[in-house]
């Protein structure tokens, strides 16, 4: 869920911008390191922001009548890491809601930090983590690509239970309730997205392997392994 225009008040909005401006500026020279070292990537850069964009822009209707949606971003953090990801969400969030009014200006900072910060970061540790324990490839994308979009929604709701605690000023009694509105509808689509996240890199194995390579998303012996399970 994107937080929307105006909604977060004074100082939560400032202080989000100010948590995620530093990870987007990192971001940045990172990718214009990425371009003089690494142009093969280009391509690859190219498709992971448009699978965030298209993902991301999905507003499924829940059950509490407001909406839920795929993130996206785990692609991304797998192939280029947490810094890089944060410019591609945020590039993507400024898009959606000056053409599309999903989300917000003034609240661009709270959800850059929630889909392109938080749940990257989630989704580059489970997966270096699960190929540092010799778990199977596709279930380490998956593992990291669906906990990277319930750790978006969950940093979600605690921005919103902290800038809108309960009545009794109970900030975790109104985070339980900011999470429950959308945990039905978003626990299937992270699911759903961990699934589609496996079949991708699938394809790029399939296709562009030695990029996945050079980027250090798996080792040469690892590569050679899934490819001959592809053969």
């Amino acid at each position: 869920m994107h937080i929307m225009e105006g909604f977060l008040p004074h100082p939560w909005w400032e202080i989000w911008f100010l948590a995620s401006a530093p990870f987007v500026i990192y971001g940045v020279s990172r990718i214009n390191q990425m371009t003089r070292e690494r142009r093969e990537a280009l391509p690859l850069l190219a498709v992971a922001g448009a699978f965030v964009f298209v993902l991301s822009s999905l507003k499924l209707p829940s059950v509490t009548g407001s909406c839920s949606h795929p993130t996206g971003t785990g692609i991304g953090a797998i192939l280029f890491g947490t810094w890089i990801t944060s410019v591609l969400a945020a590039i993507v969030l400024i898009y959606q809601a000056v053409f599309l009014a999903h989300g917000g200006l003034s609240t661009l900072g709270a959800n850059v930090f929630s889909m392109g910060v938080a749940g990257p970061a989630a989704a580059y540790l489970i997966y270096r983590a699960s190929s540092r324990a010799g778990l199977n490839f596709y279930l380490g994308v998956f593992a990291a690509t669906a906990v990277a979009d319930m750790i978006t929604y969950l940093v979600t709701a605690m921005q919103l239970a902290l800038a809108f605690p309960s009545s009794s000023g109970s900030v975790l009694e109104s985070f339980w309730a900011f999470s429950a509105v959308f945990s039905l509808t978003q626990l299937p689509l992270a699911l759903l997205e961990g699934v589609v996240a496996a079949l991708m890199f699938k394809y790029i194995l399939q296709l562009r392997g030695d990029v996945l390579l050079r980027l250090n998303v798996l080792s040469e012996s690892a590569l050679g392994r899934l490819r001959e399970g592809l053969s």
